[in-house]
């Protein structure tokens, strides 16, 4: 089940787009915040952002803008009522799947919801990395441990995912930040120690060798 982020202000709308979304089928998450839904976009399992571009902190050109710059690529629907060609311009080229001027049928929403949930699964890849009893499946973003679903984060999954690229190999702590995060390394954060916990306690803590003064292997 396909799970929807909305991030609208208007709460009249944004009841109105999840309860038709739920009948059909989805789950939905509703943010009214640009910053606050940045972060769910990134950790949690979001399958599609319906953003509206007047938030009141942050615009959502800013939050596409940034979610795209982190390597986030999940298909975004703009819902706005700013529905000037520089708008939908501005839209698309900050890395916007489509574009839906207010007011709106939510048939039509619907229907370019249902296209481009159908159009990302047929574009990923199918690629199935497997490394002992572990395996994820870079298409439909699940994790597995010995034929059981386990469920990861974003963040989670990308660096799980980047432990299986090179397994037995050490990854130290600048390459993990930088590849996750994007983040140049800070000598004070611990971040990376603990997102590796993270995955221990759902993956087996077994896989996650401590190299010390190095980084972590996956073994």
């Amino acid at each position: 089940m396909s799970q929807i982020l909305i991030v609208e202000d208007e709460p009249r709308i944004a009841a109105f787009v999840a309860k038709g979304l739920r009948a059909a089928g989805f789950t939905t998450l509703i943010e009214p915040s640009g910053e606050a839904a940045l972060q769910l976009a990134i950790t949690e399992p979001i399958d599609l952002v319906v953003l509206d571009v007047g938030l009141p902190d942050i615009d959502g050109f800013e939050v596409l803008a940034r979610l795209r710059g982190q390597g986030v690529t999940i298909p975004v629907i703009m819902l706005t009522a700013r529905s000037s060609v520089a708008d939908r311009v501005a839209g698309l080229q900050s890395g916007a799947d489509d574009y839906v001027p207010k007011p709106f049928a939510f048939e039509e929403l619907l229907a370019r919801i249902q296209l481009r949930l159908r159009t990302d699964a047929a574009g990923r890849s199918s690629m199935v990395l497997v490394h002992g009893d572990l395996s994820l499946d870079l298409g439909t973003r699940r994790a597995r441990v010995a034929g059981r679903s386990v469920d990861l984060t974003a963040r989670e999954f990308t660096l799980a995912e980047m432990f299986m690229r090179n397994p037995d190999q050490v990854l130290s702590r600048e390459q993990l930040l930088s590849g996750a995060w994007g983040y140049d390394f800070d000598p004070g954060s611990n971040v990376v120690d603990v997102y590796v916990r993270y995955l221990r306690r759902k993956l087996g803590a077994d896989y996650f060798e401590t190299v010390r003064g190095m980084g972590y292997r996956l073994t």
